[in-house]
């Protein structure tokens, strides 16, 4: 018998896609989200017991957007085995791509009753800058939603991947990515919005934002693509394509011995990731209402890797659950005990790096294996006899 090899009791749990029940659980997520939510919200009178409000609906549909990028840094990190530190910077580039058409739909009701944002206005700006054309139009604003959060990954690991840039020292660089690019968006002079980002939203396609239908399309839509990406996901992983990129995660040399470019692969779901996260932002900002350079700071991309880390590397559910796990408890501890959040949260990545390293599914996993083998065991005899 060989002995067991201990760094593979630490590798990531593979999850059977999808089992019967998965199916039913998938199938009652779309029903609360997509279903009973929005109606609870829109036809359930303020005041009854069943009326859902709309920081319900507003924290829920942030979640959401959070659990699509936690699931798009799992296929870069728990399937492919390339940890990044500024998967933020994707995410915040959505975003403000997205709030470019928002703040143009504001029109004239600003502060200043000008057809510019209020910071140009203040800034005394006479003209839109180049990277504002036709940021009126808002397919040209969702085509910058994939393209620049897209290209921009696609460069930097064009170059990364073929440097064979691996490691900690790729984590660092992502690192260093994001933090550039906040400094970036806080000048004032990128046309931006400096330090404050874009807010004040008043309305979407002509329809004013705050309306409880406009809230529960947004809401109805962010769930959709979070079906959509946890499908996506599934469909890439179970293939042969996601058969390599578990074999680039677990041992990268053999794979290219055996006549792979990694390269492409590691590339492509890289940029893939980037594209997920940029959507994200961009269904994001309209519900929360607010844009700025804070969303790329590198602590926000080391909070998307605790999500993955805490729900567990290897499974998409893992990243839903750890997702919703670590920015529920966020939501409450920021109200009830604002001063102790971020040392629950480091604690907190400590406790899983040690105790839980396959997360929070992959112990649930086990629990259910160890059940089963239990049960086996009492039926054997019983059969034997």
């Amino acid at each position: 018998m060989k002995p067991e090899n201990p760094t593979l009791r630490y590798a990531p749990r593979s999850e059977p896609f999808f089992t019967r029940g998965g199916w039913i659980a998938l199938a009652g997520f779309a029903f609360i989200t997509l279903i009973l939510l929005p109606s609870l919200y829109v036809f359930v009178p303020d005041g009854h017991p069943l009326h859902v409000s709309a920081y319900t609906v507003t924290l829920v549909g942030k979640i959401m957007c959070y659990a699509i990028v936690a699931m798009a840094m799992n296929l870069i990190w728990g399937y492919t085995g390339i940890l990044s530190l500024g998967h933020g910077v994707f995410f915040a580039l959505g975003g403000y791509a997205f709030g470019m058409y928002l703040m143009r739909q504001i029109g004239a009701d600003g502060q200043y009753r000008a057809n510019m944002p209020d910071f140009m206005v203040f800034l005394d700006w006479k003209e839109f800058p180049w990277q504002w054309w036709n940021s009126d139009q808002f397919w040209w604003c969702a085509l910058l939603v994939v393209l620049v959060p897209g290209l921009l990954a696609f460069v930097f690991g064009y170059f990364a991947f073929r440097s064979r840039v691996k490691g900690v020292y790729f984590s660092i660089i992502t690192q260093a990515l994001t933090y550039a690019a906040m400094l970036l968006f806080f000048r004032n002079a990128t046309g931006f919005g400096g330090n404050n980002g874009f807010t004040d939203f008043k309305r979407i396609l002509g329809i004013p934002i705050t309306t409880p239908g406009a809230r529960m399309a947004l809401f109805a839509i962010t769930a959709a693509v979070l079906i959509g990406t946890l499908l996506l996901g599934r469909f890439i992983v179970t293939s042969k394509f996601g058969r390599v990129l578990a074999a680039i995660r677990d041992a990268e040399q053999r794979v290219m011995f055996c006549g792979y470019n990694t390269v492409h692969y590691k590339l492509f779901v890289w940029t893939l990731s980037a594209v997920l996260c940029g959507v994200a932002g961009a269904l994001y900002v309209p519900q929360v209402g607010i844009i700025n350079p804070s969303e790329m700071s590198p602590a926000n991309s080391i909070e998307i890797a605790i999500w993955v880390a805490v729900g567990g590397r290897g499974t998409l559910i893992g990243a839903i659950v750890g997702a919703g796990i670590v920015n529920g408890a966020k939501s409450f501890l920021t109200q009830a005990f604002p001063e102790v959040w971020l040392y629950f949260l480091g604690l907190l990545f400590i406790l899983v790096t040690l105790f839980l390293p396959q997360g929070v599914v992959g112990v649930l996993g086990q629990i259910r294996d160890k059940l089963r083998v239990r049960k086996l065991a009492r039926t054997q005899p019983a059969k034997a006899l």
